[in-house]
């Protein structure tokens, strides 16, 4: 960036115990620009410099492991996923675990959209064939047969620390107490699972001391029935990010008054989410204080009982003001 303060940065990094190695330290830094092009080349040769010092090896035999980088539903082909291959070699057919999901190999596909048959390490790959999206981050490995694929996911699936989509329980009200504060439900149904975490993580961290809000779904995928249902039931702010709702959701929605919203940019989704909260809050009143005036004499009229003549003391009084009237400092009189 054209404010940009190199040293700053290398400081700022230091508490993360990053030490850039003109600063005796072993992290590698290299100063790179990619919409300008600039130092791309020097970049790539640090890398492959790096990896021959500390040695990095991969298999061409063992079988494939690797990382999900990210993962979509698409209407065609179903859960997808692109899969960075660390180790091993990857091949049409393999079953496999990735996070709490399974599958078989059904296709591998190339950063050029090409079908081929096998993967090796460091290529990244879209795989077809799993049963359900997977999470990004999540580890994919190969395994011998289907049953052991099974087997692992199902135990991954019940440890402690899985992550599972977020699904509403009893949700009858759009706003629970908790806390004592009102919770905003929110449905969300992202293109890709990266996009997912990043909105998830954006409405997460918006703060309110009366109103917080609470996702009970954030799935990737066609918006469709069960979310148009869920969201009527719990009461929800249906947001699609990127997607639209399948045609039976659409008539649905209609029927059931269901309002959904379509984003494509970040934070105008976190706008709407904002202005729903905001409209949770309790009203502040403020009293603002027009004129004062000071009971000189009490006059009684049979047909409007009694009449305070008053002296206006400063500011003014109007016609159907609200006023009160204070006697030795206690309020003796609230009205108009």
């Amino acid at each position: 960036l054209p404010e940009k303060n190199i040293s700053k940065i290398k400081n700022e990094m230091m508490q993360y115990e990053l030490i850039a190695e003109d600063l005796s330290g072993d992290t590698l830094f290299v100063e790179v620009s990619a919409l300008k092009k600039i130092n791309l080349e020097k970049l790539k040769e640090s890398i492959l410099l790096q990896s021959e010092i500390i040695d990095l090896k991969a298999s061409f035999s063992d079988s494939a492991r690797g990382v999900v980088i990210e993962s979509k539903i698409d209407k065609g082909k179903g859960p997808v996923s692109t899969i960075l291959i660390s180790n091993g070699l990857l091949k049409k057919g393999d079953h496999f675990v990735c996070g709490n999901t399974w599958g078989k190999v059904r296709a591998i596909i190339n950063y050029e959209g090409k079908n081929i048959d096998e993967a090796s390490p460091s290529m990244p790959v879209e795989i077809l064939g799993m049963n359900d999206s997977a999470f990004a981050g999540a580890e994919f490995l190969v395994t011998d047969n289907e049953e052991k694929a099974k087997e692992i996911a199902e135990f991954k699936e019940n440890s402690p620390g899985s992550q599972k989509k977020l699904v509403a329980k009893d949700k009858t009200t759009l706003f629970e107490e908790k806390n004592n504060k009102e919770e905003l439900n929110i449905v969300i149904k992202s293109d890709v699972q990266g996009s997912s975490e990043a909105l998830k993580n954006a409405i997460n961290k918006i703060k309110n001391d009366e109103v917080e809000p609470k996702i009970i779904l954030s799935d990737i995928g066609m918006i469709n029935e069960t979310d148009v249902s869920l969201a009527k039931a719990s009461n929800a702010l249906l947001i699609g990010f990127n997607v639209k709702p399948n045609r039976e959701a659409k008539k649905l929605a209609e029927e059931q008054l269901v309002d959904i919203k379509y984003y494509n940019i970040i934070y105008e989704a976190l706008e709407f989410v904002e202005k729903g909260l905001s409209g949770l809050l309790e009203p502040d009143i403020k009293e603002k204080i027009n004129g004062s005036a000071e009971v000189l004499k009490i006059f009684k009229v049979s047909s409007a009982g009694k009449i305070a003549g008053s002296k206006v003391i400063d500011g003014e009084i109007t016609q159907d003001s609200n006023a009160r009237v204070i006697r030795d400092g206690v309020v003796i009189f609230n009205g108009k």
